[in-house]
């Protein structure tokens, strides 16, 4: 027996699907691979930009709909999804290994930023991207301790290899000092250092590297930008009024530095320090607000730990906002590519 409709029609049906993101169809975009027919079944998948898009189920429901309005003796539709994450022109136009660097930048100290960089690159790791962690807060690195890493990086030639743990290959200026040293550096040493994490370390082919800066809007920040085009910024804050003074700040120099800004993530919200105010200062500012995240005991005890709060509790309100964050991220990443 014949097949009832064809490749073609199907194709033309999903051309009045819209990408919500990108506001182009599917097909255009060229998001439709591996299309076939059986009887009246159809499969295909669907090649997203990113594994993290938050928004699958609106795109699944919008195929569907579209093809048994337009083909109604359609049988099972069989929707995969997959992505093929872009690459930022900048980054490829100087032979970098990582497809995007999303930088984890605060005005001040003491905002949680180095927490919420651990959970972005697990996050965004357990989506199914390749993920890279890079600590470029040289005056208080704790990546290592946030994730639970005691064993330093070891040399491969003229290389350093990079911790992997739970799939995530991490770099940090604490791999390299005693703990209890401090740091009294100037600018070009500050230059110097954040260039031999980024370019003497054997990284592999990264859709995503997200770099923990320092807090402030110092020297780390100029050299990474020069030395590593980012691709944009996501600026955390707490409700407080300092930090959202320090935020605005923090927002102005990635702006003069001509990173875009991702958005803006308010965190350790609730009764003690209060809500609202990273939302009300992403629209003063005119920058995506991506998120609230509520001050729970159980983030500083996952942290303490080493295992972070998305592995210790995937399960937890804090964790579902993190993921929420993420997709966000990841989608305007997808939005600056297209």
């Amino acid at each position: 027996m014949s097949n009832k409709f064809t490749e073609d029609k199907v194709m033309a049906s999903l051309a009045t699907v819209d990408d919500p993101e990108l506001h182009k169809d599917l097909v255009s975009l060229g998001f439709i691979e591996n299309l076939k027919i059986s009887g009246n079944d159809v499969s295909f998948t669907v090649m997203l930009t990113t594994p993290a898009c938050p928004l699958k189920d609106t795109i699944r429901g919008d195929c569907e709909t579209a093809l048994r309005r337009d083909i109604p003796e359609i049988g099972v539709i069989n929707l995969e999804f997959g992505a093929r994450v872009r690459g930022d022109r900048k980054l490829t136009s100087k032979d970098i290994p990582f497809r995007n660097v999303i930088a984890v930048g605060a005005g001040k100290g003491g905002v949680g930023k180095s927490t919420v960089a651990v959970n972005l690159a697990v996050s965004l790791a357990a989506s199914g991207a390749s993920v890279g962690l890079l600590d470029a807060d040289i005056y208080g690195p704790n990546i290592p301790s946030l994730m639970g890493i005691t064993e330093p990086p070891v040399q491969d030639g003229e290389k350093i290899v990079p911790v992997k743990k739970f799939g995530i290959e991490m770099m940090s200026m604490g791999f390299l000092i005693p703990a209890d040293q401090a740091l009294v550096w100037r600018g070009p040493m500050i230059h110097s250092s954040i260039k031999q994490l980024v370019t003497d370390v054997a990284w592999s082919e990264l859709d995503y590297l997200v770099v923990d800066l320092p807090p402030g809007t110092g020297d780390a920040q100029m050299s990474l930008a020069q030395q590593l085009p980012l691709t944009g910024a996501v600026v955390v804050t707490t409700p407080q009024t300092v930090s959202v003074s320090d935020t605005r700040r923090g927002i102005d120099a990635f702006r003069k530095l001509e990173v875009p800004i991702l958005g803006v993530i308010e965190n350790m919200a609730g009764p003690v320090f209060g809500s609202g105010a990273g939302e009300a200062v992403a629209d003063e500012l005119n920058v995506p607000f991506l998120g609230r995240l509520h001050l729970d005991a159980a983030v500083s005890k996952a942290g303490e730990s080493g295992k972070p709060l998305l592995l210790e509790n995937e399960n937890s309100e804090v964790s579902a906002a993190f993921n929420e964050i993420t997709g966000k991220v990841a989608a305007a990443i997808s939005v600056l590519q297209a």
